[in-house]
């Protein structure tokens, strides 16, 4: 999903256009070493009750509560950090810091897989919504209903795959569920990036209206059991969905299976947990409430953290303010980097009407790349808080998915190599900036559908909030300028700019965008491994800029089945290095965590996924 960007710049250190262009002008080199991702009090004392206040990111407060959830608002702030406390995923990932299952907080036990990996069986454990009735597995089988029938809003769908690879699917008793699969498929796959998709949802939502009343679990007939009743539900669940200023005290809402449920929530975005009474999973919340508070930008965030009062428990450290932080240590604060399994890019929109057929071409998106200077970008921007991005599969944290291909930059840094990319294929300086005079198909023409005379004028937003991201975004400008191509940039929030970047088609009004930057990337869930259907996939949910490749799709796939995953898994990303799909750029850690030394039991999850039912306040 779209990660949020809360680990930048405060306003404090400013970028100036003169400094943009020399490092535009030059490059350097960075190493960097990620360090551990799990941080608890060294207090002794737990003491029981209190309220700690988490600092969102900037401008990515939470605006869409029902787990189904479209492209648009498919990101961390919500999911990870706000769906997540009050609907539990049947499959839970992250243990501490490590990228894999948690079986312990899983709604379910460990899936069973037989007939050659293409029947699959779940048993389910003993939770209760918070309304009194069970978990069971006629919650699956409604979300299986709603996702059948809806599956084109989701944004983590990829045409077949999940649910189009499941040829039926069945509850035999209340505690399991069985999915006969079109053919085999790997077992950690299919547990990993499929099942991971999975979150039961309370009958009491199977309605098409807040003026019936909450179904039975043992009614007959409800309205997702057919197709057209399926489509009514999801309408009316996504337009309640719409409604911010009613989740905490919708009816629909109000019912939750996690340990955690709304007490109050702003349109702003500032919620306010309390304790779910009902809840069943083996950590029960120790805090008697958690706060999640919204910040318009990071410097906004930080001078609230740095002028004490406890006004934030955990919060994050804008790199440029690192000189900052002896004095947020002496305030009492721990100073402890959360990195996430993501990596970072932003997204050309290959169905713009103008510049759709130049994206398409890959010499231009070689010649976009080569003005990313990752490395300088990291050490100067990032201050070393950040690893390179040259494909899909994360460098960080650790992990056994990137191969030698994934760590190596084949685009490095040249403004050189970006003009002689463009004047090869038939482009021509005109008053400072490329136009194709030479159009046409063959090797040293623009490529079809470019035309003569197409001049390279691109608008690239970004997300606003982060001073970091604008010096980046400011040093590309240069870069590009110096190699013909000018660039318009403009800033606007996070959730504006991923709601702006969603895939189109050429002819609709809302396809006029060029390139957008939301400036967090991409973390890998609820496909938890990273072999990017959801991405990249033709026609897939998040596959924001609609890249089309019949070779990644034929990859693609392959990582779903082969009998050697990690094999597959190399083709798909050397595939991926070389194509650019994207373009890639320095993925942050995803914060520099402020952790108030008076709480404990904090574990930062490589998936994002917040957990403040195992914190505690010490003395």
């Amino acid at each position: 999903m779209k990660k949020t960007s809360r680990r930048r710049t405060a306003a404090i250190i400013g970028t100036t256009a003169a400094a943009a262009m020399l490092l535009a002008a030059c490059g350097s080199s960075s190493s960097t070493t990620k360090s551990s991702s799990t941080s608890t009090s060294t207090a002794t004392t737990k003491v029981k009750g209190g309220t700690a206040y988490f600092a969102e990111g900037p401008g990515a407060s939470p605006n869409y509560i029902f787990p189904l959830t479209p492209s648009t608002n498919f990101s961390v702030d919500n999911l990870a950090q706000f769906q997540i406390l009050m609907y539990r995923p049947l499959y839970f990932f992250g243990v501490g810091n490590k990228a894999e299952l948690n079986t312990s907080l899983s709604l379910a036990n460990t899936p069973v897989y037989s007939n050659n990996d293409k029947t699959v069986t779940i048993t389910l454990k003993k939770y209760k919504w918070s309304n009194g009735e069970s978990v069971t597995s006629r919650d699956v089988i409604f979300w299986m209903n709603l996702l059948k029938a809806n599956k084109s809003a989701w944004a983590a769908y990829v045409p077949g795959a999940f649910p189009d690879n499941v040829v039926s699917y069945s509850a035999p008793n209340a505690s399991t569920v069985v999915f006969q699969l079109n053919k085999s498929y790997s077992p950690t796959w299919f547990t990993y990036n499929e099942l991971s998709q999975i979150t039961p949802l309370p009958i009491a939502w199977d309605r098409t209206s807040l003026s019936q009343p909450a179904p039975s679990p043992t009614a007959a007939n409800l309205p997702d059991t057919t197709t057209a009743g399926a489509v009514s539900v999801y309408k009316f669940l996504n337009a309640q969905a719409g409604d911010l200023s009613t989740y905490a005290t919708s009816p629909i809402w109000s019912v939750v299976d996690g340990p955690w449920k709304l007490k109050s929530f702003t349109t702003a975005g500032k919620a306010v947990f309390v304790p779910n009474a009902s809840y069943s999973g083996p950590v029960k919340p120790s805090l008697s409430q958690f706060v999640e508070l919204p910040f318009t930008s990071t410097s906004a965030e930080f001078n609230v953290l740095r002028a004490g009062n406890n006004a934030i428990t955990y919060g994050y450290l804008p790199v440029t303010d690192l000189s900052q932080k002896s004095y947020v240590e002496s305030i009492g604060y721990k100073v402890n980097p959360w990195i996430d399994l993501g990596f970072d890019y932003w997204v050309e929109n290959y169905n713009n009407p103008t510049y759709g057929p130049l994206f398409k071409q890959l010499y231009f998106r070689q010649a976009l790349q080569h003005l990313v200077d990752q490395p300088a970008w990291i050490t100067s921007f990032l201050k070393g808080y950040a690893v390179p991005s040259y494909s899909p599969v994360p460098l960080a944290p650790a992990n056994p998915f990137a191969d030698a291909n994934s760590k190596t930059n084949p685009y490095p840094y040249s403004v050189t190599a970006a003009k002689n990319l463009l004047t090869s294929h038939g482009f021509k300086m005109v008053n400072g900036v490329m136009t194709c005079e030479s159009p046409g198909t063959g090797a040293t023409n623009c490529g079809a559908g470019v035309s003569r005379g197409l001049a390279l004028n691109l608008n690239l937003q970004y997300a606003n909030g982060n001073t970091s991201v604008t010096q980046e975004m400011d040093a590309y400008a240069s870069a590009a300028k110096q190699a013909g191509i000018n660039i318009t940039l403009s800033s606007a929030s996070f959730n504006t700019v991923i709601t702006n970047a969603a895939p189109c088609t050429s002819s609709q009004a809302s396809c006029k965008w060029e390139m957008e930057n939301w400036a967090a990337g991409w973390e890998y869930s609820p496909d938890n491994y990273p072999s990017g259907g959801e991405l990249f996939g033709a026609g897939s949910g998040s596959n924001f800029g609609s890249y089309s490749s019949s070779t990644a799709n034929s990859l693609i796939a392959a990582t779903h089945t082969s009998s050697n995953p990690q094999a597959a898994l190399n083709a798909y990303q050397n595939y991926m290095v070389k194509q650019l799909p994207v373009i890639y750029q320095p993925s942050p850690d995803y914060s520099i965590s402020l952790i108030s030394s008076k709480l404990g039991g904090v574990t930062q999850n490589p998936y994002l996924n917040l957990t403040p039912e195992t914190w505690y306040f010490t003395k």
